[in-house]
């Protein structure tokens, strides 16, 4: 087995969105190429924002999307008692002091640092304090470095520098005794021993602050890799005005999780000029050094092109078992009718989403569809009602409907009406679905069957003129 081990760390404040979930793929696929570790931290420590709900729903997508993990998920509320430990390690070792600042005092130095033309951080005023106020709250704070620079090689953005005297002295206990996000967060990775570290590039201000914790509770420091934000189409960050973010929507729009995978790779890494993988392929070839420096675009027509080939090429069986859902969803009820795979195969090629399909299957399962005016005008007229008859007698000599015997059918209907292919499967159509269905007229008949189809057409020449 590998050494590697690497971690995806959502906080339950919401869905798994786009952009966590690229985290998760990336994460994912380093582990599963190498052998190694993938692991699933719940950082829960926000008690206020946290809720089951949000871990239900990151757990849910995760699962949709194939990301299996090998340890987790672990909850950081579990581990709090760790986080007390160190926190008092630090102050033992005078690495970390309390603060008895009230919220009015730091907003004020804020404010002051700021009209002197600084940048609003907090001054150290109980950096070196001596007698500790008698009964007040307090924070504890990380006693930072006031001189030097932290400087890391980052795996994707390169060498990155900042100096020690920018960086105040962070907070990593509230009043209440809870640990505060780039505290815990350097425990648990060294404690879980994730090495690299790979997370949104949003976190590059926070790598500074999290190496210095590191080296001052003696842990080794981890290589880090900030993998590029995904922007929408109009280059702002990716966000709910851009339309769905959360990856289960889009699973309720109709994609299938391997075309959300494929485009989500994309969102930052490539292969030479290849678009389509499996995710055999995609842990074969994935690197962290063919990651990009520069954002992603989220690219809905992109997503969906990839949909509508994943849906092509799918499985019939497959979708077909998908397709319950969405015709539930739908209002259909698919409990009598004909089988699903064979539905779907008719309308896998023109199927772009999954709700699609099930919009355009819906007339499989409606035993009575409904004409509307311009279809009985256009199709149900006088000249018409001979093609539909003399359809019928024809596939009514055929013992099964295969697309060859269909074939048949119609080659001997066109010679005894002596009209072309389409002046017969336009009206045949409309009378099998009620409209311009988008499968093939011998995909149709083929699905419905001979039984269903010839009820159907002799059902349709009572609205024949």
């Amino acid at each position: 087995m590998s050494k590697l081990r690497v971690r995806f760390a959502p906080s339950p404040t919401g869905f798994l969105h786009v952009g966590g979930a690229r985290t998760a793929l990336f994460n994912y696929l380093l582990a599963r190429k190498s052998g190694g570790a993938f692991v699933l931290r719940i950082e829960d420590t926000d008690v206020a924002r946290s809720t089951q709900e949000s871990v239900d729903a990151i757990l849910e997508g995760m699962h949709w999307l194939g990301f299996g993990c090998d340890e987790g998920p672990i909850y950081q509320s579990d581990r709090f008692e760790l986080y007390g430990q160190k926190v008092k390690h630090l102050l033992e070792q005078g690495k970390a002091y309390r603060c008895y600042c009230s919220a009015e005092e730091l907003q004020s130095k804020r404010d002051q640092a700021m009209a002197d033309g600084g940048k609003p951080r907090y001054d150290g005023t109980c950096r070196d304090l001596t007698a500790a106020p008698e009964g007040r709250p307090f924070v504890v704070r990380f006693r930072s470095p006031r001189e030097g620079s932290t400087v890391f090689d980052d795996i994707v953005k390169g060498p990155i520098s900042f100096e020690n005297d920018e960086l105040d002295d962070l907070i990593i206990q509230r009043t209440d005794g809870t640990p505060t996000y780039n505290f815990v967060v350097v425990v648990d990775d060294a404690d879980m021993q994730i090495d690299p570290v790979v997370r949104g590039d949003d976190h590059i201000n926070n790598t500074p602050r999290q190496i210095l914790l590191y080296q001052a509770l003696g842990y080794p420091v981890p290589r880090f890799a900030h993998v590029p934000m995904i922007l929408g189409p109009d280059k702002s960050r990716l966000s709910k005005r851009h339309g769905a973010t959360s990856v289960m929507a889009y699973r309720d729009m109709g994609y299938l999780p391997e075309a959300m995978v494929n485009y989500l790779v994309r969102l930052g890494w490539s292969h030479g000029d290849d678009e389509i993988f499996t995710m055999d392929e995609l842990i074969e070839k994935f690197s962290l050094e063919n990651v990009g420096r520069s954002a992603g675009v989220f690219n809905p027509e992109k997503l969906l092109w990839l949909n509508a080939h994943y849906i092509k090429s799918g499985d019939p069986e497959r979708l077909g078992t998908l397709l319950v859902d969405y015709l539930r969803s739908a209002g259909i009820d698919q409990s009598s009718g004909p089988e699903l795979p064979a539905v779907a195969r008719s309308l896998q090629e023109r199927s772009r989403t999954m709700v699609e399909m099930a919009e355009d299957a819906a007339f499989y399962f409606c035993s009575e569809p409904e004409f509307d005016d311009a279809t009985v005008m256009k199709f149900f007229t006088k000249e018409n009602r001979s093609v539909i008859e003399s359809l019928m007698r024809h596939l009514n000599n055929c013992s099964e409907l295969t697309h060859e015997s269909i074939e048949g059918a119609f080659k001997e209907a066109m010679e005894e009406t002596g009209l072309k292919m389409g002046k017969l499967a336009q009206p045949a159509r409309a009378a099998l679905s009620g409209g311009s269905a988008k499968p093939g007229i011998y995909d149709i008949l083929e699905v419905l069957g001979r039984e269903e189809s010839l009820r159907r057409l002799n059902r349709s020449l009572a609205f024949f003129s």
